[in-house]
């Protein structure tokens, strides 16, 4: 098997994570809203909940490190993923009958939801970052993040077909059989992919509390985790303030406000393509390194973000779908560099560590995308209510994202050499024995 076969099975474990997770922040969130009156507080909580519960990711990571093996991790991570998913879908079947009880067994769903990705996606990327060669890393990390984005987009066009007319019953059903699906394809992608992957010079492994002290002791690893947790609080900010933006300073409809989300993810998608085929062949041609695609696009997104605080307070006609495309192009330029520097480094002291170092970036980004959405529309809220003046509030807010982004784009010149480029290739290597992809 070659290294584009291990990224198209391991972004398929990916593409089955995003369908899960839709179920748990997309569809409950809006069933619990809508269907069943709740306040908007409480499935915000329980997701915000299932963010913090992933700060385990350096505790999962290290646990699959010193096993020697990612596979039974993702695959407890993903069946436990699939347990609190069906767990957290028959809670809200059932709330209409005896809500105070059905919150605590939500809860419990949301804390395996949270466990499972947190297990399961930390020894995925940690497998991910050791047997792809650096060359093909920035395209790893754009093509499992889109076929990620590609599963949440097929699963909720597929349930949210069934689900008509919804009813609670057809809900338990359709969320069981895309569960099932899901965790089928999942272990199907992931059964015997390190059967012919060898481990060149393990190192012994160590207590938790001493890898996590080597890592806190790494000044690289500690630069690079503030940099992932404040360019993703940059990053996330936005997500729940774009589209009432969009409708209280652009007069745009509902329907109206979500295409612009559309447009947004659109460039998302493309930023991610780019920098996933040019980072390698640019790599190659003239050595420019995944560093610079990264400092790039956060450099990008400081801009688009700087043009919406400037369309707050201007108003019409400024071009704000070409604003938004902006953003979402630069947005996901940084993401899929940033998450290919994240492989490139987690390698450089052998695969044994990688794990603790995935686990320690992946919680640095939970705790982001956990705060960052409640933070930019706590912001904005204040400062409503202070200036009296929505477009102030709003440019005030996006200028604060913008000068995250920049102070991310200082700590992003200053990446680790792993993350410049001048490391070798992962020490997975594949044996004569792999089968075909």
């Amino acid at each position: 098997m070659n290294g584009w076969g291990v990224i198209l099975r391991l972004g398929t474990v990916q593409a089955a994570i995003g369908a899960m997770v839709m179920l748990a922040t997309s569809l409950l969130n809006r069933v619990m809203v809508v269907e069943l009156g709740l306040a908007a507080a409480i499935p915000a909580g329980l997701v915000a909940w299932h963010y913090a519960v992933q700060l385990s990711r350096p505790l999962s990571g290290h646990a699959s490190d010193r096993t020697g093996r990612r596979t039974p991790w993702i695959v407890a991570g993903m069946s436990l993923l699939a347990l609190g998913s069906l767990i957290a879908v028959e809670a809200v079947a059932a709330l209409p009958v005896g809500a105070a009880s059905q919150l605590t067994t939500l809860v419990l769903g949301f804390t395996m939801i949270g466990l499972g990705v947190g297990a399961a996606g930390t020894a995925l990327l940690a497998l991910l970052a050791a047997a792809v060669p650096p060359d093909r890393r920035a395209a790893a990390a754009a093509t499992t993040w889109i076929m990620m984005v590609a599963g949440i987009a097929v699963a909720a066009g597929v349930a949210g077909s069934l689900l008509q007319p919804f009813t609670f019953d057809r809900l338990v059903v359709v969320a069981g059989g895309l569960v099932a699906i899901a965790l089928a394809a999942a272990l199907a992608a992931i059964v015997r992919l390190e059967r012919g992957i060898t481990v060149a010079e393990p190192r012994p492994a160590v207590p938790f509390g001493s890898a996590l002290h080597e890592v806190r002791r790494d000044r690289e690893a500690v630069r690079f985790t503030l940099f992932v947790f404040l360019s993703m609080l940059a990053y996330s900010m936005q997500d729940l303030i774009l589209e009432p933006f969009t409708g209280l300073v652009f007069g745009a409809a509902p329907g109206q406000s979500t295409q612009y989300a559309g447009v947004q993810h659109g460039g998302i998608l493309i930023g991610m393509v780019l920098a996933g085929l040019g980072g390698g062949r640019a790599r190659r041609r003239w050595g420019l390194s995944l560093q610079w695609w990264t400092v790039g696009g956060c450099l990008g997104s400081a801009i688009a973000l700087a043009g919406l605080a400037g369309s707050a307070l201007a108003g019409p006609p400024w071009p704000i779908a070409g604003n938004i495309f902006l953003l979402g192009l630069m947005n996901g330029i940084f993401a899929a560099a940033a998450i290919g520097a994240m492989m490139e480094l987690a390698g450089t002291d052998g695969s044994a560590r990688a794990g603790v170092r995935m686990g320690v970036w992946g919680a640095a980004q939970a705790f982001a995308f956990g705060t960052g959405g409640l933070l930019g529309a706590v912001i904005t809220d204040i400062a409503r209510r202070l200036l009296g003046h929505d477009g102030q509030a709003f440019a005030l807010t996006f200028a604060g994202e913008a000068g995250l982004f920049l102070v991310a784009a200082l700590f992003a010149v200053r990446l680790p050499a792993a993350a410049r480029g001048r490391p070798e290739a992962g020490d997975y290597q594949w044996s004569a024995s792999t089968p075909s992809s």
